[in-house]
């Protein structure tokens, strides 16, 4: 099966950078795949996309070695086996707030004995590896967003859930959850030092760690607080960003060219 060099490079040191699909097309995700990310996540939950637009997306990161990731909606068993069949090599679950939740998402990402997933990888095992069957339990990641009061709360028991590989830090919920505005790169000291717990006590626990961040600088003194995978922002943002620093830079033009001819 085709190795998650995720792992590998977590378990030498090394952080990664995560991209986010949040445009439901597969050249934007061919565009993005292409731009050197060791990760890109295709967002079922507040991205734009569909499931099947999201196969269409795995084909075309599949023409790099960038390791596809996808978030489902929400914890539903059929949505989360499905994206693994398509060839997802890593899922993101939203809202898990206790251990039973968490014992339920990871098992829609295992097959018997250590889970409840279906056989069936339909292109997974064309493009991962004829032993996709025997392997897959080792090289998928089950991860799990904290991104609440209430998953705070229960976050030693959440990590202890056996077959769990991680946390994803959703910082806007989270701080929308504790009383204060949801942002990106919170700022809050009481959403920081939570924050700076979920690292910590994750990291303690043996599993991995990311967050969605909104700058580099950002990211950077996280993953220098321990964070193993940060995301930079999506594409939709990105190009939005980026557009809009276009048009103000031509909006300083006061007049332009005249012409006799339309």
């Amino acid at each position: 099966m085709r190795e998650n060099t995720l792992v590998t490079k977590w378990r030498q040191g090394i952080a990664t950078v995560n991209g986010w699909c949040a445009i439901p097309h597969p050249v934007a995700a061919e565009f993005m795949a292409h731009c050197g990310w060791d990760s890109l996540t295709i967002d079922l939950q507040h991205g734009l996309v569909d499931y099947q637009a999201a196969v269409g997306m795995l084909q075309a990161i599949g023409t790099t070695p960038t390791i596809p990731l996808a978030r489902v909606p929400w914890r539903e068993a059929g949505i989360v086996m499905k994206l693994l069949d398509a060839g997802a090599m890593g899922i993101i679950c939203p809202m898990i707030n206790d251990r039973h939740q968490a014992e339920e998402f990871v098992s829609y990402c295992r097959y018997a004995p250590e889970g409840q997933r279906s056989f069936g990888p339909t292109r997974a095992l064309v493009v991962h590896g004829a032993d996709y069957g025997a392997r897959a339990n080792r090289q998928i990641l089950a991860l799990a967003m904290i991104e609440t009061a209430e998953a705070l709360d229960n976050l030693d028991s959440i990590l202890a859930t056996r077959g769990l590989d991680g946390v994803y830090i959703g910082p806007a919920d989270l701080a929308l959850s504790m009383g204060y505005t949801p942002q990106l790169d919170p700022t809050e000291p009481a959403v920081v030092r939570e924050v700076e717990r979920i690292v910590t006590t994750t990291r303690k626990a043996g599993l991995w760690v990311g967050m969605h961040c909104g700058a580099p600088a950002y990211a950077k003194a996280m993953i220098a607080k321990g964070l193993n995978y940060a995301t930079l922002l999506s594409d939709a943002r990105i190009l939005t960003m980026k557009a809009v620093e276009l048009v103000k830079e031509m909006g300083s033009l006061v007049e332009g060219p005249k012409s006799s001819t339309y």
